[in-house]
């Protein structure tokens, strides 16, 4: 079919995007239709383009001819399902991103725990939108300047996220060099050793004793939570700007109920705790909220 014929197609079945492929209402309401269903992604109409632009490369790489065949595929294939919520969302993340969050992380939670830590007491931490590791492996580096000797310690991070490409990526623990820039040197020193046989020397993984405190994991938080913690800190951050305001609070009052009294809860710049959460948790902070409880411990 020419580019014209397309266009000509595209026109007659009432086109949301006019481009190198056929993209109807029916395509979109269902692509809509699967993402809420699987990931509590809300897609208003009004974000047909970007979904277009980013799963027409899904078309292109696969070689589907339409959307309408790509819909099917994605109705019967569990990996392209994962594939295309994962091109619908995006992974934006880097070390020590919103650093006060960190800063909050050592010495409002982890210092005042120390001696407990070291007499027994489990601490346990949770990146919930882990993308590819370097939230996790900031708390990490930052578990170890507030408690040098955590890793001899009752203490780990879970790591979660719902795309398995970028929980391989987390677990491999390599990175560019350039990616390390916003660690603080002394972290950054103690937390990252070269690339054995990196002819580049352009690579950086992550130390031992740092990924023996981190344990990576799949999660849909649409689904069930294997889990029961409770966490003495939660790292949630712009996951829920995905979701419409009935599944932003139901995520919010789930997260509520794992957090120990007086655990933390960091959420995106843009987010905001709202429904039933919102009277168990209290601001402490830049986009930081703790649970409110009885005596600390």
């Amino acid at each position: 079919m020419t580019p014209a014929e397309k266009a000509d197609l595209s026109a007659s079945s009432g086109a949301l995007v006019t481009g190198e492929f056929a993209f109807s209402d029916a395509n979109f309401r269902e692509i809509a239709r699967i993402a809420k269903a699987e990931a509590g992604i809300d897609l208003p109409q009004s974000k047909a383009t970007l979904v277009y632009s980013r799963l027409a490369k899904r078309l292109r790489a696969l070689g589907i001819p339409t959307f309408s065949d790509y819909c099917a595929t994605v109705q019967e294939d569990d990996e392209e399902r994962n594939s295309m919520i994962a091109a619908l969302t995006t992974n934006v993340t880097r070390f020590f991103r919103e650093p006060h969050h960190f800063e909050h992380l050592r010495t409002e939670i982890l210092a005042p725990l120390a001696e407990s830590a070291r007499r027994g007491k489990r601490i346990r931490l949770w990146s919930a939108a882990c993308s590819t590791g370097q939230e996790p492996y900031s708390m990490a580096l930052t578990v170890l300047s507030a408690i040098p000797d955590a890793a001899s310690l009752d203490i780990r991070i879970l790591a979660t996220d719902l795309n398995p490409h970028v929980v391989a990526h987390g677990k491999n623990g390599c990175y560019q060099k350039e990616e390390l820039k916003d660690i603080p040197p002394n972290l950054r020193a103690k937390g990252f050793a070269a690339v054995a046989g990196d002819a580049r020397d352009s690579m950086m993984r992550v130390t031992d004793e740092v990924r023996s405190l981190v344990s990576f994991r799949e999660l849909n938080l649409m689904g069930s939570w294997p889990f029961n913690g409770p966490f003495d800190a939660i790292f949630c951050r712009n996951v829920v700007i995905y979701f419409d305001q009935e599944t932003q609070s139901m995520i919010w009052t789930r997260l509520g109920r794992l957090l120990r009294d007086h655990g933390a809860l960091y959420i995106g710049h843009s987010e905001r705790v709202s429904g039933p959460a919102s009277t168990s948790l209290s601001t402490d902070g830049i986009t930081t909220y703790r649970k409110k409880g009885g005596a600390a411990s």
